[in-house]
């Protein structure tokens, strides 16, 4: 028996189909098991359909230069993930972009200079991190990941180190500078707190607080962030000695009076694949009278990029400090009075981990960074500058 082909239905109900007015089916009997019926690969059971839909996919920049469409013509949008609608003037779109990017941060702000005239060490920069069980700074836990929107414009800040000062002999001045706030997206660590300097000048706060200097006390760490940095020692006939500012995962310590007051420590994170501790704060100066300038009298920069204190003499003989380590927030070391230019702190650091479908695109701004792949994912180290970027 031939098969009859029709063009054209002309109506329908339950029971009856009318094709062009001369040919009638009278009894329509309803499907309800078996295969179903097959169209163009799509097939039609009484409960749905039991394959995909599948919707004509296009690019944004290929969906706005289609032509000939009627309202009601629908297309999947492949930049943004969603369904939109020709309503007869433009292209609508049926809902927000499904594309968002799962991303896991660290984000480190610049560490504070040491101070002058035996002064405290800088506070190392604020520490936030979310990626696996690392912790942040200041004792917290692990924060929760940011979902960013793809093609979505964020912003990115590596904050700088607190510059290294000249002091002047004008004791009544604190001789350091704070760090730079480090930002990605909603994200912002605190800059390291500067250093006090001789004669009267306490720590100040930051993200960790910096050190003290004689007789003086340490400033506060912020919450979630890092620790206070310590006090400077009482003075102890002509001898001075100052505090270390305060780490990531530690307090400053406090001057005694023999020894300068050791840097806060660091945290670890292993984002990048492996552990690299950073965010350490700087040790405290020291000037001690009479020829003795032994290092044994200096306290330890924090574990984690904190620089050294210094120690100077009356016989202007002077064991030297170090700065803050570039990119891990480090604090600077605090300097003897003899030794009148103190030390910057490190620069800050944001490494961005996220799914390696994703790229980072349209940066801007002078941001300097790198992207390795470990394992499934992407991890993008920006080292230096501000501006935005998206994901594509």
């Amino acid at each position: 028996m031939g098969k009859i082909k029709v063009n054209e239905i002309e109506k329908h109900d339950a029971s009856e189909i009318t094709v062009n007015s001369t040919v009638k089916i009278d009894t329509i009997a309803e499907k309800t098991s078996g295969a179903g019926v097959t169209v163009d690969g799509l097939t039609i059971k009484d409960t749905g359909f039991d394959e995909p839909v599948k919707m004509k996919s296009y690019t944004t920049t290929e969906m706005n230069n289609l032509s000939g469409m009627g309202a009601g013509d629908t297309i999947y949008n492949s930049t943004v993930g969603t369904l939109y609608v020709y309503n007869g003037l433009i292209w609508s779109a049926m809902s927000d972009t499904t594309f968002v990017v799962t991303v896991d941060y660290l984000v480190i702000a610049g560490g504070a200079s040491g101070s002058t005239q035996h002064g405290g060490g800088g506070g190392a920069g604020g520490y936030r991190a979310s990626y696996s069980n690392d912790t942040s700074g200041g004792g917290a836990s692990s924060e929760t990941a940011l979902s960013i929107t793809a093609g979505a414009n964020f912003t990115v800040t590596v904050g700088a180190g607190g510059a290294a000062v000249t002091g002047t002999g004008n004791v009544s001045i604190d001789f350091s500078n704070n760090g730079s706030d480090s930002v990605f997206n909603s994200i912002t660590s605190t800059g390291g707190g500067r250093a006090g300097s001789w004669s009267g000048h306490a720590g100040q706060t930051g993200g960790s607080g910096g050190g003290g200097s004689t007789g003086q006390s340490g400033g506060a760490g912020t919450a979630n962030q890092g620790f206070a940095g310590g006090a400077g020692g009482a003075q102890s006939g002509s001898t001075y000695t100052s505090g270390g500012g305060g780490g990531a995962g530690g307090a400053g310590g406090a001057g005694t009076a023999s020894v300068t007051g050791a840097g806060g420590a660091g945290v670890a994170s292993t984002i990048t694949g492996s552990s690299v501790t950073r965010g350490g704060g700087g040790s405290g100066g020291m000037y001690r009278g009479g020829n003795d300038s032994a290092n044994s009298h200096q306290g330890a920069g924090g574990s984690g990029g904190g620089g050294t204190g210094s120690i100077s003499n009356s016989a202007n003989r002077a064991i030297n400090g170090s700065a803050g380590t570039v990119n891990t927030g480090g604090g600077g070391g605090g300097t003897g009075s003899n030794v009148v230019s103190s030390y910057a702190g490190g620069s800050g650091l944001v490494i961005l981990r996220y799914p390696n479908s994703y790229s980072i695109a349209n940066a801007g701004g002078g941001l300097t960074f790198t992207t390795a792949t470990v394992g499934s994912d992407k991890v993008s180290t920006f080292t230096a500058g501000t501006g935005t970027c998206s994901f594509s």
